[in-house]
Formats: structure tokens, sequence, C-alpha cells
């Protein structure tokens, strides 16, 4: 079947439509943004109070809100007083329900604590802290980001609460995670009180491992920590047979005198531990797979317990060992070419 011009021109028109329907949602969310940021800015510490909470009906409390309409239109109807004050107690009973909805929220403080590092597609860990700032009880508060686990935190004992939420991260540098919402339908579920805010918390994000089969210009004919023997060293390492053209200082004329034949005193010294990752073993390629590929021999060589420094354009990072050393080159390879802060 041929599909004449007439069918090309209402396609075209649906497809207008429909740029056109997306691009008025990217304007909403974009002045939504602007006003929301303006309203509640992003700081590492929130108190909320009247202007950084919303409050609005639920899907119950729509419900409840056209059941109270139904019964005063019967009450109406039939002239029933009883019908009257059964509407219009349950109508009070909805206004006082905002008031303490939007008292569950009011006065707590949410404070950005830290983020653990994590490498790209794990899931990060934030830690937060939720105090209150009254004796007042808190109540099914519920907290999450956009894609993140929710927790469900009820503040009865404690004037504070420590609570860890995890996200997926994305590529390499400091990772936000966006406005954490927090939310409460307490005490009834007739209303929703809800609040947007924007902690001032980065996840730091390593690059990706990626493993190579050999490190180029770092191979050696002395493998890393093996004996080398030299002359003249003072650690005794054992004997061998004697060689001509040997010194005759290091030749054990004790063991010659017990019959034990003619023996050499061997010394050494051993070969440095320290390795160098350089950002020249990897020429050729890419900015990200030189990171990748640092990043896997660094956590190689940590692995084995073995000394590593790195040289990258932007500085150097002297041979050492432990978990802050390793620490530290990882944060180095994963800001490189990025935005530098604090957590």
């Amino acid at each position: 079947m041929l599909l004449g011009p007439e069918h090309d021109s209402v396609k075209n028109d649906a497809l207008g439509t429909e740029r056109h329907s997306k691009g008025i949602r990217a304007q909403i969310k974009a002045r939504f943004r602007g006003w929301i940021n303006q309203r509640i800015p992003p700081a590492r510490e929130v108190t909320l109070d009247q202007r950084r909470i919303f409050i609005f009906p639920s899907r119950v409390g729509f419900f409840f809100g056209g059941c109270l309409l139904v019964m005063l239109l019967a009450a109406i109807n039939f002239e029933n007083n009883l019908s009257y004050a059964l509407t219009f107690w349950l109508a009070t009973l909805f206004i006082v329900a905002i008031l303490h909805t939007y008292a569950n929220l009011s006065g707590l403080t949410i404070r950005a604590v830290r983020a653990e590092p994590a490498f790209p597609g794990q899931q990060a860990e934030f830690h937060l802290m939720i105090k209150r700032s009254k004796r007042r009880d808190h109540f099914a508060l519920h907290l999450k980001w956009p894609n993140s686990s929710e927790t469900l935190v009820n503040l009865v004992d404690e004037d504070s609460v420590i609570v860890q939420l995890h996200m997926a991260v994305g590529s390499r540098g400091w990772f936000s995670p966006g406005r954490l919402l927090l939310e409460s339908t307490y005490p009834l579920g007739l209303l929703r009180c809800w609040t947007l805010i924007d902690l001032e918390l980065y996840a730091l994000v390593y690059p990706r491992p990626l493993a190579s089969t050999d490190l180029h210009g770092l191979a050696t004919n002395t493998p890393d920590g093996a004996a080398v023997f030299v002359d003249g060293s003072d650690d005794f390492y054992g004997f061998r047979g004697y060689r001509k053209g040997d010194s005759p200082r290091q030749v054990y004329w004790k063991g010659l005198a017990k019959q034990q034949g003619l023996l050499t005193k061997q010394y050494t010294a051993y070969a440095d531990r320290s390795v160098w990752l350089d950002w020249d073993m990897f020429a050729g390629l890419g900015t990200e797979q030189r990171l990748s590929h640092l990043c896997y021999w660094l956590l190689e060589f940590d692995r084995r317990g073995q000394e590593c420094g790195l040289r990258l354009p932007t500085g150097v990072i002297e041979p050492a060992l432990g978990e802050k050393h390793r620490d530290r080159v990882l944060k180095e390879l994963a800001l490189y070419g990025k935005e530098r802060r604090s957590r």
C-alpha cells in the first residue's frame, strides 16, 4: 500500500507537535530549577522552615475532600443537622492535620556528612545527619535522591541520627546526587509535606580500572625485591664455590682450615622495591584509557604490597605504601583535568 503526501504531512505535524511539547516541558523544568535554586540555594546544612517546606493534599486527601463535598451536598439536600455536624467535624480534622503534617518537618536540620568514593557503576554511600532543634518527635520521614535507595527515619529517642543512602555513580570526577527529597504524610496520610534540598555533598568517582597484559617501561632484569650480589657490601648472604679472580678478602679461610673446601663469601644488596607509574607508559592512547590503565596497575601494585609512585603532567607523587597513599593516587587520577573541590 502506497502512502501519499497527506500521510507525510500528518506525520510531520505529529513530530512537530511532539517537539513543541518537549520544548515546553524543558522550559517548565528550567524555570522550576531556577525558582527552587533561588528559594532553597545549595548549602552544606539546611534547617527547614516555612520557606523551605511545601504541603499539598495527597491522593487520599483529595478523595477525602471529595467525600466531604458529597456529604455537604447530602446534608444541604436533606437538611440534616447530624450530617452537617459530621461534615464540619471531618473538615476541622483535615485542617488540624495540615498543622501536624507541617510540624512533622518544621525545625529539622539536614547536614551533609560525607560521601564514600567509588568506581564507575558502583553504588556510592552518602552519609547524612538529621537533627531536631526542639524536643519534638518526628515520624515517618522518607528520604531519597532520584534513582537512589530510600530510607525511613523516626526521631523519637534521639536528638539526631545518621542515615546512609546508596546511589549508582557515573563517570570519573565529582558526582553530585542532585536534590534530596524529604517527605512525610504523617499523621493521617491526608496531606503530603515535602522539601527538595541541594546538599553540597559530592562523591569522588575513580577511573574505571582497565587491565593490560604488561606495563611498558617498567620491565627490569632484576625482579623487584630480589637479591643483587655486590662486592664489599656489609649484608652477608652465604657461600659459593671459589672462582678464579675472587678477592682474597672474601675467601672463607676458616672453612678451608676445617677442610670444607675453598669457598667465597657472598654479600648482597636488594633491588629497589619502588616502581613508577608514568603518564608516558601508554602513549598513543586517549586520556580516559591512560587513566584506566594507570588505575588498574596502581591497584595491582597495592595488592602486591609494592611501593608505587605516579608521574602525571600535572604533578608527581613519590612512591609509598598504605591505604592513604593509594587513595591519594586514586584521587589524583580521578581529578585529572577535572574541577577540584573539597568534599
